[in-house]
């Protein structure tokens, strides 16, 4: 089978796209495969395994499992390394519509360097979350928090981020919610306008180098606050994205291109003749 392997900040997955040269295992089969894919000792090693599959009234389905094997319904970092890996295919830049768990969307991919693209995705309106419980507004480190669901669940919270444990901080505020969410501590930066710092602990995977949906949820949210306009430049600690604020937010950042993989077979070393 073959896998490609990307990034987007950091944030890195398999990408497998099923096609008629490409079987791959039942789509039950794919928590199990993720565990095994995603183990950074005993596997490839990433933050999620993502399958591309044919898809009527779009260019594909994007099918998310986090590196523990449970099922994530949109990742923004995620789609535009599967969107590299299907221009890739292509042979050519192109427009892509892909269907997620958590509802449609398009992507514009450009060229940038070999290897990278830069694509920037149309993520929707944010909804408004499963609510702040009051234990977190206790916490005498937050300075304000809300939720936010952009087909996956969010929770932001400012905070100076001197003051967080991303570990210990985010798996203890998660643990809050039954269903899980990504965790986003957020703080304005003093050097920039329009721009903020986040780091991240997200469902599934811990944390992670960046999170393109907590990039969004965090943009959305310290606008509603005031603490940035609708432009808004996110740093993480892989890198940055961009994010303008709107009816839709959208996206824009980068994904690389890191390798190809062949799971599951032995290769075929042929002589040194």
């Amino acid at each position: 089978m073959l896998v490609t392997k990307h990034h987007g900040l950091g944030n890195d997955f398999l990408i497998v796209l099923a096609n008629e040269h490409c079987a791959i295992p039942s789509i039950t089969a794919l928590p199990e495969l993720a565990r095994a894919m995603c183990d950074r000792r005993l596997g490839i090693g990433a933050d999620g395994l993502i399958v591309g599959y044919p898809c009527e009234g779009a260019d594909l389905q994007m099918v998310l499992h986090n590196a523990d094997g449970s099922r994530a319904e949109m990742s923004g970092n995620g789609i535009r390394c599967l969107a590299q890996a299907e221009v890739m295919r292509r042979g050519e830049i192109s427009d892509l519509r892909i269907d997620t768990d958590g509802g449609m969307r398009d992507i514009r991919v450009e060229a940038s360097v070999p290897g990278i693209v830069q694509a920037s995705v149309d993520m929707g309106a944010m909804g408004q979350g499963p609510g702040v419980v009051p234990e977190i507004l206790e916490d005498s480190r937050v300075v304000r928090a809300a939720t936010g669901d952009l087909g996956n669940p969010h929770l932001v919270i400012q905070a100076d981020l001197e003051t967080i444990d991303v570990v210990e901080d985010g798996a203890g505020f998660e643990s809050h919610y039954v269903a899980g969410l990504n965790v986003e501590f957020i703080s304005a930066r003093r050097d920039a306008s329009d721009s903020l710092d986040l780091v991240v602990w997200e469902r599934g995977a811990g944390v992670t180098a960046a999170c393109g949906t907590g990039a969004v949820a965090a943009a959305v949210r310290a606008n509603e606050w005031g603490l940035v306009g609708s432009k808004v430049t996110v740093h993480m600690p892989g890198g940055q994205a961009v994010v303008e604020v709107g009816e839709v937010a959208i996206l824009t950042g980068p994904s690389q291109f890191i390798a190809a993989i062949t799971w599951g077979e032995e290769p075929d070393w042929g002589t040194n003749e």
